[in-house]
């Protein structure tokens, strides 16, 4: 008999890791190893208790689910392929999450099997996506998709270095401290980039920063 998946689980929410360890582990087929609450919990238990697939919050805390699949990819080979639970609805985030890295992408609203399903996929070394997401959002083709944006968007020195930051996973108060203005210029300077690289979520502007190279390999691995 074939030994069963292990499974990282990430969630700040200790109900809501309880609640998938239990779903989880009906499968024979599937072991939850490790438990983690944040993201420096994820980097560390993925290097101890080496997991075959990670399951994982898109908003974990500290840093976002998007930014700490790059950090735990980071110098790693083999990847261990991570599967993001979001709260998301639409084709956009689902390609930012494939374009970070992440094997799959999922609703939280998604049917037990679907995770399940998902899981199996992503060991595998294939990709897979919300079967709720509509057709005509999914992303089909990332080369196809890259056209919407100029590969350098126009942005202000102010717009570029609050991008920077979000991409080092710094949160609002942060970043204001760091810049030296109030968070409400901040929450204006990161409405501007969305509107500017058409996105409508911090995910979708840590992809950026790394797509436009503001996210060096230091920051990711130390931040």
């Amino acid at each position: 008999m074939k030994r069963p998946i292990r499974i990282l689980l990430a969630d700040d929410h200790v109900l809501v890791r309880a609640g998938l360890r239990a779903l989880l582990e009906k499968s024979p087929s599937m072991k939850v190893v490790a438990e983690a609450a944040d993201s420096g919990q994820v980097l560390h238990l993925a290097r101890i208790r080496k997991p075959d697939v990670v399951v994982m919050d898109a908003a974990l805390a500290n840093h976002n689910g998007l930014h700490t699949t790059v950090r735990l990819h980071q110098g790693q080979r083999p990847r261990i392929p991570v599967v993001l639970l979001s709260m998301g609805r639409d084709g956009e985030e689902a390609l930012q999450a494939l374009r970070a890295s992440a094997s799959a992408y999922l609703l939280m609203k998604s049917k037990p099997a679907e995770l399940g399903l998902a899981i199996r996929k992503v060991v595998k070394g294939q990709k897979y996506v919300d079967s709720s997401i509509s057709a005509q959002n999914r992303p089909t083709s990332t080369a196809r998709c890259e056209g919407r944006l100029p590969s350098r968007p126009v942005l202000t020195a102010r717009q570029r270095e609050t991008l920077r930051l979000i991409g080092e996973g710094k949160n609002t108060k942060e970043i204001a401290t760091l810049l030296g203005v109030s968070p409400k210029t901040v929450e204006f300077h990161r409405m501007q980039l969305m509107e500017r690289l058409r996105t409508r979520t911090i995910a979708g502007l840590v992809r950026h920063a790394i797509r436009l190279g503001m996210v060096t390999a230091n920051h990711i691995t130390h931040s």
